[in-house]
C-alpha cells in the first residue's frame, strides 16, 4: 500500500520538473502505483526487478521525497586537490602538446600520485584539454619554410610574367611546357 504524501497534481508538477534522470523514474515508479498498479507492474514497466520497486515504495512510505533521491557518494575523491589540479593546468597550457604518457609523468614528477592511463585522459579530458592525433614533421624543415615558398612562387609567377611579355606566337609555345605544383617529398602521389 502507496502512503500518498503528495497529491497527484503536486507528483506530476515534480515529473515535469525533475533534472535528475534517476528521481523522474522514482516519481514514475510513485505515479504508477498511484494510479493503481501493483509495485512488480510499474517497476516492470520502468525496466526494473520488483525487488527494487519494493525497496522504492518502503522508502517513499517511510520518507516520501526524500527516501526516493539516490544515495551513491559519488566514488571515491580524487588523488589531486582542487589547487592542484589548477596547477597541473597552467602547467600543462606551458606547452602547445603533451602525450598522456607525459601528462602522466608530470603529476607523478610534481604530486606524488600515481594514475592508471585511463584516469590521465580523464584528468585531461576534465581540464578541459582535447585529444588530437600528431602529424609527423620534419626535423629538415626550415623555420621559414612559408615565406621560403612564398617567394619562390613569386618568382616562378614574375617568369610566367615575362613569357607573356614576349611575342604571342612564342609565349604560346613555352606556356604549353609550363606546369605549376605541389610535391611532397614525405609522400608523393600522381593525381590525374
Amino acid at each position: 500500500m502507496v502512503v500518498k504524501h503528495l497529491s497527484e497534481e503536486e507528483l506530476e508538477s515534480l515529473i515535469k520538473n525533475e533534472k535528475s534522470k534517476r528521481f523522474a523514474e522514482r516519481l514514475f515508479f510513485i505515479r504508477s502505483l498511484y494510479a493503481g498498479e501493483k509495485v512488480e507492474t510499474a517497476a516492470k514497466k520502468l525496466g526494473r526487478c520488483k525487488t527494487t520497486g519494493y525497496l522504492w515504495l518502503s522508502r517513499w512510505n517511510a520518507y516520501g521525497l526524500e527516501g526516493l533521491k539516490p544515495t551513491f557518494g559519488g566514488g571515491r575523491p580524487s588523488k589531486l586537490s582542487i589547487a592542484q589540479r589548477e596547477e597541473l593546468k597552467q602547467k600543462l597550457e606551458s606547452r602547445n602538446y603533451w602525450t598522456s604518457k607525459e601528462a602522466r609523468q608530470l603529476i607523478k614528477d610534481e604530486f606524488g600520485q600515481s594514475y592508471h592511463p585511463v584516469s590521465v585522459s580523464r584528468i585531461l579530458h576534465s581540464l578541459g584539454m582535447r585529444y588530437g592525433k600528431p602529424y609527423p614533421r620534419d626535423y629538415r624543415r626550415p623555420d621559414d619554410a612559408e615565406a621560403k615558398l612564398k617567394s619562390t612562387l613569386e618568382d616562378a609567377m614574375k617568369k610566367l610574367d615575362d613569357i607573356e611579355d614576349q611575342e604571342p606566337r612564342q609565349a604560346l609555345e613555352v606556356q604549353e611546357d609550363v606546369v605549376v605544383g605541389f610535391l611532397d617529398e614525405r609522400s608523393p602521389a600522381l593525381i590525374l
